[in-house]
């Protein structure tokens, strides 16, 4: 995640578009940008969604889109001086205190 982190970073740097990377615009982006992800699967049924990704068209899109979410978020949380995989982790600590496992049957 560091690595990528600063080539997302790096490449802003390289581009002066750090002053377009506030927080809000980044948001605003990253929700455009999962915006577009739905799209691809916003019509099929639950069966196509399964197999979307055996039609190499459609999984070139949705990989496509899932990197634009994935670099904004991580653009995101690096103005913000957030570390994600940290983050994540609690998140994920909360939420086991918040909705433990079924007990087996």
């Amino acid at each position: 995640m560091k690595e990528l982190t600063e080539r997302v970073r790096r490449f802003a740097d390289e581009r002066d578009w750090h002053r377009y990377h506030t927080p809000k615009n980044l948001a605003m982006a990253l929700a455009g940008e999962v915006g577009e992800l739905l799209a691809e699967l916003q019509w099929l049924t639950p069966d196509e969604a399964a197999t979307v990704m055996d039609d190499p068209d459609a999984a070139a899109r949705l990989r496509s889109e899932l990197a634009d979410v994935q670099i904004y978020l991580v653009r995101l949380a690096d103005v913000l001086g957030v570390d994600l995989i940290e983050a994540s982790h609690a998140k994920i600590d909360v939420n086991e205190g918040r909705f433990p496992p079924d007990p087996p049957d």
